[in-house]
């Protein structure tokens, strides 16, 4: 029993998919905050063209 516990213990093949589920999630919540980013500064922008555009008038 105790040979099957150093075994197990010294066994580091969970230890790599553990190390890319870390790495998969931190690239997904860049990505979101990245989003959320981008998001708010295009319907910045988007409001205020539509501001521009609507204070000009056809030649």
């Amino acid at each position: 029993m105790l040979k099957l516990i150093n075994k197990f213990r010294k066994d580091e093949n969970g230890a790599v998919t553990v190390d890319w589920v870390v790495l998969t999630a931190a690239v997904v919540a860049l990505a979101g905050a990245a989003y959320g980013s981008i998001q708010s500064g295009a319907t910045g922008l988007t409001a205020s063209t539509s501001t521009f555009m609507g204070t000009q008038a056809p030649n």
